[in-house]
């Protein structure tokens, strides 16, 4: 089980998001069909941070789950670039454990559940310095890209 890791450009090759929406730095290890560990960078400059709360920023939580889906995406893309995006069909369990708060390295893991046909159910945990940041359940379909 050969680990494959990607870079920025890597990513970009593989989702359609870009900044500010972009929010997966790095993959440090995709085992394809199964797993993968990625990283996001929280810095002080989020654009998010002005409003979500002016002098106490915290990350929204919706974005951490954001995080989760577009790790989860890469991961169902097994790191490879193709024709077909990944359209968000649904969360379940979605908890919140911590505020993830500029400085912060969010450690995004997601693990393949089913995948049937075209859509594909994944678990993803975020973490901070190994605490658990937020955990979802998350479904996603896949679509040709001229489709949409």
């Amino acid at each position: 089980e050969d680990a494959v890791t990607l870079d920025i450009k890597d990513i970009e090759k593989i989702l359609p998001h870009r900044y500010p929406f972009l929010l997966v730095d790095r993959v440090t290890e995709l085992v394809p069909g199964e797993r993968l560990v990625a990283y996001k960078n929280v810095s002080a400059n989020e654009p998010f941070f002005q409003g979500h709360f002016p002098g106490n920023p915290v990350m929204p939580g919706v974005l951490i789950i954001e995080a989760l889906a577009q790790a989860a995406a890469i991961l169902m893309s097994d790191g490879q670039e193709s024709d077909l995006i990944p359209l968000f069909m649904g969360i379940d369990k979605a908890r919140f454990r911590r505020q993830v708060v500029p400085g912060d390295q969010l450690q995004l893991k997601v693990e393949v559940g089913q995948k049937r046909r075209n859509i594909c159910k994944g678990v993803g945990e975020a973490t901070v310095d190994g605490k658990v940041a937020a955990q979802a359940e998350l479904m996603a379909m896949f679509a040709k890209r001229e489709d949409l």
